[in-house]
């Protein structure tokens, strides 16, 4: 019986290294890198860094009792906030409370499973718009690929296909932006202003701006009536009705960008990871291929007939999950264990050391298509691609649907070969391939 594959993650020292070491080098610019062997072995660690007491928790049990049975005295971190404002302002994904259950009522619909599969055909033509540049023996970035589809498919879904959305410039200022997050969160932490002093915090601060410049007057346009009918002119019109006009204008551009950037980049990161497996897996990529062929030949609810790829993308989401942590803030007191919780208290789940946490899993490191065959008495909450509780994202059908159509029209027509470029993890806020994801592609006879 051939060996599991086990695609290669950060080194691991033997025991945590110091909490200084996390703002220099790849640790302040990788946020998996540099966990100890130590933190997928335990339930529980607490860390004070610059005066922020912080909760990591590691045991589902913990994770669901912050997230579920007491989700009410745990709101989105302060320095979250403040990270994100520039960008999604205080959108569905960082606001609490009310202003979060008003908002979250207005979009649920637009992603309800009948949504969902009203895009279907969207799905099927940003996967065959992406195929007509290629030609047989490619090199190409699948991740700026897979970044390029997700973000056709949220502009021509939620924004009407709107040009301004699908540009190589808008590419360009979004990565740019991401990119710069690992300075502003330096810049938060030491409880400094948000102004950028290199040049990789300069290009992010661009980014920002150019972003919400662009999504304003996409806003503008639905505000004043000069385009109607698509997700975005129905989100205004609900949040006039409910918001002053000042406040639904603010709000309406804060979810533009909001839908907009989670709506592709967590889609997109899953893509890329999924094709470096694949890539790295020749002989399981031709199984799927065959599965992918039949779907493809029997109509368009593809992502209905592909099992065993579906099989593939969970996996591939525990080894690789698109946010590979987030946080809470301890609203009021409360005990997790034998742990005091104080108001302001910072709450870490992990999902990128919880999905390879060893007394969780068998071979945690190892990919295995059978993981999801069956249940195998996991606990609800060690398992998060999507986060869990109340605040399970919004859009996690959607880009299920979305992942696995693009996946099997992709297969069925090209192979991916892997040409040796290592595959390491990168980034502070979402888990991106560095440096890209350079493939071969050779067409299927």
């Amino acid at each position: 019986m051939n060996r599991p594959f086990t695609p290669p993650y950060p080194p691991r020292p033997e025991k945590p290294v110091a909490t200084w070491r996390g703002f220099f080098g790849e640790r302040a610019r990788t946020s998996v890198y540099g966990w100890s062997q130590r933190a997928f072995e335990i339930g529980y660690l607490k860390r004070n860094i610059l005066g922020f007491r912080v909760h990591i928790l590691l045991d589902p049990n913990l994770i669901q009792h912050v997230l579920l049975d007491n989700a009410a005295n745990y709101a989105k971190p302060d320095i979250v906030k403040t990270l994100l404002d520039p960008i999604i302002g205080r959108g569905l994904l960082t606001a609490d409370a009310q202003l979060w259950r008003e908002q979250r009522r207005i979009v649920a619909a637009s992603f309800s499973p009948a949504a969902v599969e009203a895009q279907r055909g969207t799905f099927v033509e940003a996967a065959a718009r992406a195929m007509e540049g290629w030609s047989d023996g490619q090199l190409l970035d699948m991740a700026a690929e897979s970044t390029r589809t997700t973000m056709t498919i949220i502009a021509l879904a939620l924004f009407g296909g709107d040009p301004r959305l699908i540009s190589n410039e808008s590419m360009a200022q979004i990565a740019a932006a991401i990119e710069g997050f690992s300075e502003a969160r330096m810049l938060a932490l030491f409880r400094l202003p948000q102004i950028p002093v290199t040049p990789k915090g300069r290009a992010g601060k661009r980014g920002q701006i150019y972003l919400r410049k662009t999504l304003a007057e996409v806003v503008d346009d639905r505000w004043h009536g000069r385009i109607k009918g698509d997700f975005l002119t129905g989100m205004i019109d609900a949040l006039r009705k409910q918001f002053s006009e000042q406040e639904a204008r603010a709000l309406s551009i804060d979810n533009a960008a909001t839908f907009y950037l989670a709506g592709h980049e967590t889609t997109a990161n899953a893509l890329s990871w999924t094709l470096f497996l694949l890539a790295a897996q020749p002989d399981l990529q031709e199984e799927l291929a065959l599965e992918a062929q039949a779907a493809l030949s029997k109509g368009a609810d593809v992502a209905e007939r592909v099992p065993r790829l579906r099989l593939f993308l969970s996996e591939s989401l525990r080894l690789y999950p698109p946010v590979p942590r987030f946080d809470r803030q301890a609203v009021g007191h409360d005990k997790l264990g034998e742990e005091e919780v104080e108001p302001g208290d910072v709450l870490s789940i992990w999902p990128w050391i919880l999905h390879r946490h060893r007394k969780l899993w068998d071979d945690p490191d190892a990919f295995d298509i059978e993981r999801f065959a069956e249940k195998r008495g996991r606990h609800r909450f060690q398992y998060l691609p999507f986060g869990a509780g109340p605040r399970t994202c919004v859009g996690a059908q959607f880009a299920t649907t979305e992942a696995l159509t693009i996946l099997a029209h992709w297969l069925g027509k090209w192979r991916f070969v892997d040409i040796g470029h290592p595959a390491e993890a990168a980034g502070m806020v979402t888990l991106r391939p560095k440096g890209g994801l350079p493939l071969k592609l050779e067409a299927r006879r």
